[in-house]
């Protein structure tokens, strides 16, 4: 079999994501949520995005949470928060999504980047230590695709050197290390609600949780121009305001987040099993999750060589795939300037041409999960 397309692809029968056929279970209910909003003609902030708030705390057990723009401007806040800008490092990962670096970036700071473990993609913390400097503010893992980072080791090494932890969670909301959910384990959790994500709304959306009052109340200035009173500005905030309508809509999704997750995982359990089946072991490498903790699968991401040929074969066989993340952010251009060269972060770089990412979404069935791991048993590699 040839491993190139020749011609268009085949209607795809097996998308990446079905966010119409989540709708369709609780699209009364948003219906509902969204003519509140509009009988109420509130529509920045107020008791939604409150209630929301109060919500998500109590999921997260956090003391607080404060909806924002997007999960971009919940790193951004985070970041301003903590007084974080020129002449500052923040040590984060290069294989992530552009956020994650560009809000350090965006605030003046510097990124480094430190490598990756091959097994969980996430931030190696023993790579943490020799990249500290006194310029050196804060530390920025990611929870990667739904996996959360080893924050054991990270507030180890944060504790040592009196830094805090900014939590990347925007892909893993729900994700537990240890018992404790992402985005209570440092000082600032950063979620996103882009549609998505385990829990998406209507369009961007995020939110920043804390335990610190402070920090919390901080980040409530920040997020509106940095006023505490209409026209009084006590700090150089941004317009970074949840709207109801995607706070009501979260609202009813937040009722189902715990049953999506439960279908996710059976969907990745049932992914190993098929791939036990069909012996294709040696092929591919599933996702690792390590003793104590709860991964809850925003991406099924499996590791292979000749990735780019499989997802041809697969899109020929009307299977969506996709890659997250094709290159590493310490190679792309608008990085340049911070020197780095092909080479320096061998493992992240590795990954950016071995991963992919397969269909996961809770409404997914088990005929299509076979149709996915029997196209991929029927790949030619030679």
């Amino acid at each position: 079999m040839t491993n190139t397309i020749f011609g268009p692809p085949l209607q795809t029968t097996t998308p990446f994501l079905d966010l119409k056929a989540q709708h369709a279970g609780i699209r009364q209910e948003i219906l509902d949520a969204v003519t509140r909003v509009l009988d109420s003609q509130h529509f920045i902030l107020g008791p939604e995005v409150e209630a929301l708030e109060k919500e998500m705390g109590a999921t997260l057990a956090c003391n607080h949470a404060i909806g924002c723009a997007s999960g971009s401007d919940a790193l951004i806040l985070a970041l301003l928060a903590l007084e974080i800008g020129p002449g500052d490092e923040v040590i984060t990962t290069p294989f992530t999504f552009f956020a994650s670096a560009g809000s350090i970036a965006r605030v003046g700071a510097k990124p480094v980047f430190v490598d990756i473990n091959p097994n969980t993609f996430n931030m190696d913390p023993f790579a943490i230590e020799r990249s500290i400097t006194a310029r050196t503010k804060a530390i920025l893992p990611v929870h990667l695709y739904g996996l959360a980072a080893d924050m054991s080791h990270i507030q180890d090494v944060a504790s040592a050197y009196r830094l805090p932890i900014i939590e990347d969670a925007a892909q893993a909301i729900g994700a537990r290390f240890e018992g404790r959910a992402v985005g209570s384990l440092g000082l600032i959790g950063c979620f996103s609600f882009f549609p998505s994500k385990n829990l998406g709304g209507a369009g961007d959306g995020g939110m920043v949780t804390t335990d610190d009052a402070s920090i919390a109340e901080r980040l409530r200035l920040l997020r509106v121009h940095g006023a505490r009173s209409k026209y009084h500005y006590e700090l150089l905030g941004m317009n970074s305001r949840l709207d109801a309508l995607h706070a009501a809509i979260l609202r009813v999704k937040l009722r189902y987040l715990d049953y999506w997750t439960t279908a996710r995982r059976r969907n990745a359990d049932r992914y190993r099993d098929l791939i036990s089946e069909f012996r294709l072991e040696t092929l591919i490498t599933p996702p690792v999750v390590p003793p104590g903790f709860t991964h809850v699968y925003n991406q099924f991401t499996v590791r292979l060589r000749y990735r780019d040929a499989l997802r041809a074969h697969l899109q020929q066989r009307g299977i969506a795939t996709e890659v997250y993340y094709p290159k590493a952010l310490h190679l792309q251009k608008a990085f340049s300037y911070l020197g780095y060269k092909s080479g320096d972060l061998p493992m992240a770089e590795a990954a950016s041409l071995e991963v992919v990412s397969l269909p996961i979404y809770p409404e997914l069935s088990e005929e299509q999960q076979r149709n996915v791991v029997a196209a991929i048993a029927d790949f030619d590699v030679e």
